[in-house]
């Protein structure tokens, strides 16, 4: 009998070498495309991670963020695909397919258009910074130092919506609807003749948004909290938003 060392491992056909090879070579493509997917997937938010720094700064690039798509009045798209939603305003809906449409919603939409359209702009952001749909909430300034929110409201195609807690440009933003109110700009001008012929309405000292006395919303407010208000005028005039499930916008 000859000789045999049973602690050797017999030889390896090569083509189950080259089989080794082939699949360690094709599972080291795959991780590569699985990162590159994924790269892919979160690349917007890489780039945007510029922003999500401190609150109440402006962060953005040397010249700002272009705007990719006017939305409406208080909302806009940037080139990277981030929706920016204006803090401190509110701007009539815009016509959409299945309606919804509200007076001077257009119009609206046309200002902020010839504000910010393919623009660059700087943003500034509050305490919160994200609201229910993701959008990120900012103070939007052209690279002109024009500043937008107010803009709107100066033109009066938007009315000013009180946040909590109070930003550092509400008295500027409310400021600038009382000059649009006192003179009858945009949404303002049809309102000025309705304000003898209005019903009672009531306030909310904590939330800055007003109801008809008559709807439940209204209803529920605690008393250390109710303001009364005689007309819409009135409340906007003090700084009060509508609120949208009892009163139309404007």
């Amino acid at each position: 009998y000859g000789m045999y060392d049973t602690t050797r491992a017999p030889s390896q056909p090569l083509c189950l070498v080259y089989e080794d090879f082939y699949l360690a070579i094709g599972y080291t493509f795959y991780e590569f495309i699985r990162l590159v997917c994924l790269m892919k997937r979160y690349l917007r938010w890489v780039l945007f991670l510029g922003l999500i720094i401190a609150p109440g700064e402006s962060q953005c690039e040397d010249d700002g963020y272009k705007v990719r798509i006017v939305v409406d009045g208080d909302t806009i798209i940037l080139l990277h695909g981030q929706r920016v939603r204006y803090i401190g305003i509110d701007a009539p809906e815009i016509q959409q397919e299945h309606g919804g449409g509200e007076p001077y919603g257009d119009k609206a939409l046309a200002l902020n258009r010839k504000l910010v359209s393919s623009r660059k702009v700087k943003l500034e952001f509050g305490k919160k910074r994200y609201d229910r749909y993701r959008r990120l909430l900012a103070y939007v300034f052209r690279s002109d130092g024009l500043f937008v929110n107010r803009e709107m409201l100066f033109q009066g195609y938007a009315h000013y919506l009180a946040v909590e807690p109070e930003g550092p440009y509400a008295r500027v933003l409310l400021q600038a609807q009382r000059d649009a109110m006192s003179v009858g700009k945009g949404m303002w001008k049809h309102r000025r003749g309705e304000r003898g012929r209005e019903g009672r309405y009531v306030g909310n000292r904590k939330s800055k948004r007003f109801h008809l006395s008559s709807c439940r919303f209204g209803k529920k407010i605690a008393l250390k909290n109710r303001i009364a208000f005689i007309k819409k005028w009135d409340a906007f005039w003090a700084g009060y938003a509508p609120g949208a499930s009892c009163i139309p916008h404007t």
